[in-house]
């Protein structure tokens, strides 16, 4: 997994409540068992007419908004069904950080594991992160993940809290394959014990 320490980048007012992931990739999207393919059906009911065409007033289909790397969403994102699909769709197009007050507990988790990373603000600070990216003219904000800071275009920094072990996985790009492979010599060592003491396993 790719390590995430310190983002820049265009963030995207995605001002919507209950976004759900079959909003964020639908399920007629779901069939791949790889990370890669799914970003460009990202929103797909949002971002594109029954025609294929781009929906002109989707904020992701505008400029500068479509190379956002942050989200900045409102209430209960990521809510819905549980699949994986829907953090994998989000890093494939680019996005790396969602910014939010509330998450849907199971996405929350699934995107850790998948090297996104979620914020929860409180409501004040949510709206002065949306009137940043409202600035067509400087959207950008800085993730700093060591200093757990947000720090806006005027200079003002929005410190932010996250579980130490969450913390950790990012900042070393480890996964639950790659936690698993850090205790390989233990595992190792108790499979070489069980088949000495119990041969017949």
């Amino acid at each position: 997994m790719e390590k995430f320490i310190n983002l820049k980048g265009i963030v995207a007012p995605f001002n919507f409540i209950n976004i759900d992931t079959d909003k964020i990739i639908p399920k007629q999207f779901l069939k791949t068992i790889k990370r890669t393919g799914l970003g460009k059906h990202l929103f797909d009911d949002m971002r594109f007419n029954e025609d294929g065409s781009e929906k002109q007033d989707f904020v992701l289909n505008k400029e500068p908004y479509r190379s956002s790397k942050i989200i900045v969403a409102g209430d209960n994102f990521g809510c819905g069904s549980s699949r994986e699909h829907a953090p994998w769709a989000l890093s494939d197009f680019g996005i790396k950080c969602i910014i939010s007050t509330s998450f849907a507990d199971i996405f929350y988790n699934n995107s850790f594991k998948n090297g996104l990373l979620p914020i929860k603000v409180t409501p004040e600070q949510r709206e002065a992160l949306m009137a940043d990216a409202k600035d067509i003219e400087n959207p950008e904000i800085e993730i700093d993940l060591p200093s757990q800071e947000i720090r806006r275009p005027n200079g003002s920094i929005i410190k932010f809290e996250l579980d130490s072990f969450r913390k950790k996985c990012l900042l070393e790009g480890l996964d639950d394959i790659d936690i698993t492979l850090e205790k390989s010599e233990k595992i190792n060592s108790f499979e070489a014990t069980m088949e000495l003491e119990r041969p017949w396993l």
